[in-house]
Formats: C-alpha cells, sequence, structure tokens
C-alpha cells in the first residue's frame, strides 16, 4: 500500500432535522493522515434521495480524481437518512469506497425510521447492497471502528484505516472534513466526527 495514497474523505455539515433544506458536504483530500492536499464541496438534500449522484459528481468533476486511491464516507448516510449507493458511487467513479463508523449500527431501528419514506425499500437496500459490517481493531487501546466497502478488499481497506487514523480512532480525513464543515457552517467546530 502506498504511503502516501491520496484519500478523499466526506463528512457533512450540521443541519436542521426533517426541514428538506440544503446541507454541506465537505471533501478532504488527504496524503494517508498526514498532509491536506485540498478541499471540495457539495450540497445534498436533508432526507433526500440526492446524496449519491451529488458525491459522483464533487469526485468526477474534481481536478483531484486522478490523484485520489479511495473515497472515506462518515457512515452510509448524510443530512438525516439520505443514503449513498457505494455500489453505485465506485463503478461511476472508479473509486473504491470504505464507509467508517465508530458503532455498529442498530440496522433494526434504522429500518424502522427509512419506513417513515415512501421509498424505504430502495434506500434500506442502499444499505443492504454496501454488504458486511466490519471490526477494525485499533492500535494503542483505542476504539475499534466499524467499515463496510466497496471496490476494495478488506485487508486494503483496513491497512488504509490504520495508516490514516493519526490523531484519533476516526480517519483524519473524515475526522478533518467534520471539523471544517461544523466551522464553515456554525462558525466554530466542536466536538468529534
Amino acid at each position: 500500500m502506498k504511503q502516501e495514497i491520496r484519500i478523499l474523505g466526506v463528512d457533512d455539515a450540521p443541519f436542521v432535522p426533517h426541514s428538506g433544506e440544503q446541507v454541506m458536504l465537505i471533501g478532504t483530500v488527504f496524503r494517508a493522515g498526514n498532509w491536506l492536499d485540498g478541499v471540495l464541496r457539495t450540497y445534498i438534500t436533508v432526507d433526500g434521495g440526492d446524496a449519491t449522484t451529488a458525491l459522483i459528481d464533487m469526485v468526477n468533476s474534481s481536478r483531484h480524481l486522478e490523484q485520489l486511491g479511495v473515497m472515506m464516507l462518515d457512515g452510509i448516510t448524510f443530512g438525516g437518512f439520505n443514503v449513498v449507493n457505494i455500489q453505485k458511487i465506485f463503478q461511476e467513479t472508479g473509486l473504491p469506497v470504505i464507509v467508517v463508523m465508530r458503532k455498529f449500527p442498530d440496522l433494526f431501528r434504522i429500518k424502522k425510521a427509512l419506513k417513515n419514506f415512501s421509498n424505504w425499500e430502495e434506500r434500506w437496500n442502499h444499505i443492504l447492497d454496501a454488504g458486511k459490517i466490519y471490526k477494525i481493531n485499533k492500535i494503542d487501546n483505542q476504539e475499534p471502528i466499524y467499515i463496510q466497502t466497496s471496490g476494495i478488499s478488506l485487508e486494503d481497506a483496513q491497512e488504509i484505516v490504520l495508516l490514516s487514523s493519526t490523531r484519533s480512532a476516526i480517519p483524519e480525513p473524515i475526522r478533518a472534513a467534520h471539523i471544517i464543515a461544523a466551522g464553515v457552517t456554525t462558525g466554530e467546530s466542536k466536538g468529534n466526527a
């Protein structure tokens, strides 16, 4: 694995739940977990269905595209329940995708919440299509994290996660995207990614 692999980490900005408003997604381009090379931005609808298309467009129109080795997402939903189709992102960008989660998701509660949407089955299928959820044990007694992948082996994904987790249990590209998105939206960042 290249020690300076370019990683695009994506997280959403704070938003008003159930508002149907636009929410900003920030992408940070990192060399592994050490150097920030760029920042990307797009917008999606809170609880909408446009996150997959927005991410594909953001990546494919970026001047960083040719250098990127992998995309990391902070979860599989953004802006509430705007569920991402990671298989489609990989197919349409050629960029492998790693979904990173701090905790194992409560799939029963997620499915129950999704049933509030007329197209809940499509959203649920995106979650199922993301595949098995794997536990990644970290070093230095950090809490484990959980991942799903598309277009990359579990071994390579685990190596990239560990390589890029330089400041916390969460990979630096996602942590930085979270900080930037919160700071730009609210005037100051706070909390954890």
